[in-house]
């Protein structure tokens, strides 16, 4: 994730930031030109403070104005009352039960950041509607209150169907998603990572299905046709394989290959958006010990516009090195708990060739 600068004064702004802590300048996320910018209120509408006279002005998304949950703008011309992330919604919780809103506020903060990954990955973002139905959208649902006690209540599950992702808002409760992550056996569970993993699910469809890819998808990561369902409850019987490490990110990608394109995929984002939050910090890696030249980093490109899938891995192995340690240092799990083989370093590079041939070769917006 960037870093931004207040354009009134200076002071260093974050992408969650509502209002400049030094010049207390409202502030608002702008899609169109990807900056989080000062704003200054003109009539009806909003203008960056360093706008020119002839400037796009803009409105506050309703879930900005509405409920102050997010920062991000439309251009005043735009007829849609949601920001381009925001419009993605098809299911909000219900706001009248006690506690949603706050589980929402933290739902929309992450999907914003994966929105704003795919966009740096100029990877297709349109709602799904009636007449879009290979858009993408989300739904944000929980349990009956009662399901705990009937047998025959079905629970909100997290997962992906033809574009539609479903999020169950309790996983934005740290404790109930750090409960459900030692009862899987996890090493990492996060919202983001929920975010991140689904939305490879939907990239298949929209990338390698039908296309080119699938062939060699299939050669890579196994062939998609066996039966879904039946691979996730060997899985769950019977655990991933003894030697997954040598060829999996995760042992629930040694699941089925869907899934291990989906946990590749989460993966390739995590590493893509923390590279970029090294570099704008100007995080340096150079361990003070003899031949160690190989641990030395300083993220010199911009991971979201590499053309080349290894200067990410030899900069992310570093970077992921020093924050454990770091972490370790605070008595901390690690930052990033998993260890990338050969093969899974393979199937990252294999994502970064299918998202770097379609920023290539799509198609000029209408």
């Amino acid at each position: 994730m960037k870093l931004f600068t207040c354009e009134h004064c200076g002071q260093t702004l974050y992408f969650d930031n509502f209002n400049c802590i030094r010049c207390q300048h409202e502030l608002g996320f702008l899609p169109d030109r990807m900056v989080l910018s000062a704003l200054h209120l003109r009539g009806k509408n909003w203008r960056p403070v360093d706008a020119q006279a002839n400037s796009i002005e803009y409105r506050k998304c309703a879930n900005y104005s509405e409920h102050n949950l997010c920062n991000w703008m439309i251009p005043s011309s735009d007829p849609d009352t949601y920001c381009v992330a925001c419009r993605l919604n098809q299911t909000i919780p219900d706001l009248g039960v006690e506690g949603n809103t706050a589980l929402w506020r933290r739902l929309e903060a992450e999907k914003r950041r994966l929105v704003f990954s795919l966009m740096r990955l100029d990877l297709p973002l349109e709602p799904k509607t009636k007449t879009n139905t290979e858009g993408l959208a989300f739904a944000f649902l929980s349990d009956d209150p009662g399901s705990a006690f009937r047998e025959d209540a079905e629970q909100v599950l997290t997962g992906h169907a033809a574009g539609l992702i479903t999020l169950n808002i309790a996983e934005a409760d740290d404790a109930t998603r750090e409960d459900m992550r030692q009862q899987m056996g996890e090493p990492y569970r996060t919202l983001l990572g929920h975010f991140r993993h689904e939305s490879g699910h939907y990239y298949w469809d929209r990338l390698v299905q039908g296309t080119d890819w699938l062939e060699p998808f299939r050669a890579l990561f196994g062939d998609e046709t066996q039966d879904y369902q039946a691979s996730l409850q060997t899985h769950y019987e019977q655990g991933a394989p003894a030697d997954w490490q040598n060829h999996f990110v995760s042992t629930y990608a040694s699941s089925h290959p869907w899934e291990d394109w989906a946990e590749t995929w989460a993966h390739y984002l995590h590493i893509a958006d923390t590279l970029e939050t090294a570099r704008a910090f100007g995080l340096r890696v150079k361990p003070r010990v003899d031949d160690a030249d190989d641990l030395s980093t300083g993220v010199p490109f911009d991971p979201y516009r590499s053309r080349n899938f290894e200067p990410l891995i030899e900069q992310w192995l570093p970077v992921t090195y020093a924050l454990n340690s770091l972490n370790q240092s605070m008595g901390q799990p690690d930052l990033y708990p998993f260890i990338l083989a050969p093969k899974a370093i393979e199937k990252l590079s294999f994502v970064h060739r299918i998202i770097l041939d379609h920023r290539e070769h799509r198609a000029p917006p209408l």
